[in-house]
């Protein structure tokens, strides 16, 4: 990139992708990584809800955790880390690990409450609410003014975002917006490396950053390549995101 705000996904395995990418070439990362799903189908969990949810987040290798190996070249190519990873509550430990003990970072823990779980519990509490981890160092550019400083979003689930994409863990783009403002400046240079139907794509470019990001399912780079300008998955247009000239 050239100082130009532009938007740039990459079909492709993230963890081949990312080595190409520059050390200390990016401003901030956020990402939402396949959940460890795998460890819980002996719980009990996996079976009681086993429907088509499930099903496309096995279908999609979405179960299966992160590699770890991919965090060293995330530290790699920030220019101070600066970090938000999305993750289910089995992964939590793993990733206060690496960054805070690990690192030395400072950390936040976001929470997306939802107003609407799947009706399960029995022997196991609601699953109403998923994590968004945030690690920094002392000189990322982090600025949050009060209105964007809380840390608990409650909403219901993302049926319209869902409805128009079909993405299984798709996020809402209003909170992804908030924390690009508040972990980036206009002009800098966003990556995510497990891209979606393309959120925090979208999310960028109307913050006015600058995006690269990776994505190896054939479905899901499509989608995100039309959401970026502008068409849903029903191929409708959405006049709010098509691409300028």
């Amino acid at each position: 990139m050239d100082g130009r705000i532009e938007q740039k996904i990459i079909k492709g395995d993230a963890y081949e992708l990312i080595k190409e990418v520059k050390d200390k070439s990016i401003d901030l990362i956020i990402t939402d990584p396949p959940y460890d799903i795998e460890g819980l189908h002996g719980s009990g969990i996996i079976k009681v809800r086993k429907k088509s949810f499930h099903k496309e987040l096995i279908s999609k290798n979405l179960d299966k955790g992160l590699n770890s190996a991919i965090l060293a070249d995330f530290c790699r190519v920030m220019k101070k880390i600066n970090i938000y990873i999305w993750c289910n509550k089995e992964q939590i430990l793993q990733y206060l690990n690496y960054f805070v003990k690990g690192k030395n970072c400072n950390y936040e823990i976001i929470i997306w409450a939802k107003e609407d779980p799947i009706p399960f519990c029995g022997t196991h509490y609601l699953i109403d609410k998923e994590y968004c981890l945030y690690f920094w160092e002392q000189g990322a550019p982090v600025k949050i003014p009060y209105e964007r400083g809380k840390t608990v979003f409650i909403g219901r689930k993302n049926i319209l975002d869902k409805n128009d994409y079909g993405h299984p863990t798709i996020k809402p783009i209003d909170i992804i917006e908030t924390l690009i403002l508040n972990s980036s400046k206009e002009g800098d240079i966003i990556l995510d490396s497990f891209v979606g139907f393309g959120t925090t794509a979208l999310a960028a470019k109307h913050t006015k950053r600058s995006f690269i990001g990776f994505e190896i399912d054939d479905e899901y780079y499509k989608i995100a390549s039309d959401r970026l300008r502008g068409i849903n998955k029903r191929g409708e247009l959405n006049l709010f995101d098509v691409e300028e000239d």
